[in-house]
């Protein structure tokens, strides 16, 4: 399975929000490009259209920053892949031809696990579970 680098940034953003999560003030994008090595142009759109969802809040300025907007436990890998990368999810089998429904039905049930799959882990799954430090202001 290929992922988008898109995607990849935005659950290891994520997962940076969620180490802080509950805890007083906001995480700089500088502070989350460094830690996850992600170019912070690139992750200031992907915070945006994570925060367009509802998924995490901002406040902008000298000591603005980011921050979850629910805790770990309720934000789901799939809310997370609708934002960034919605085509990931979408059902295109066209089923035409002799054996055209039954490859579809195939690809179909694979489709429905994978989305089960995926609403079955939480943003807090894709936590580091030791320390790890993290600054923020």
């Amino acid at each position: 399975m290929k992922l988008s680098l898109k995607l990849e940034y935005a659950c290891r953003a994520m997962a940076q929000l969620g180490l802080v999560y509950g805890q007083c003030g906001l995480v700089h994008v500088d502070s989350l490009a460094d830690n996850e090595r992600i170019p912070p142009n690139y992750l200031v759109q992907i915070l945006n259209d994570l925060r367009n969802a509802g998924l995490v809040r901002s406040r902008r300025g000298k000591s603005g920053g980011y921050a979850l907007a629910r805790a770990p436990e309720a934000i789901s890998l799939r809310e997370i892949i609708e934002v960034v990368e919605p085509d990931l999810l979408e059902d295109r089998v066209v089923g035409d031809g002799v054996c055209g429904e039954t490859v579809a039905n195939v690809w179909r049930e694979i489709a429905a696990s994978f989305c089960m799959s995926v609403d079955s882990y939480k943003l807090a799954d894709l936590m580091p579970t030791g320390r790890v430090e993290m600054y923020y202001i």
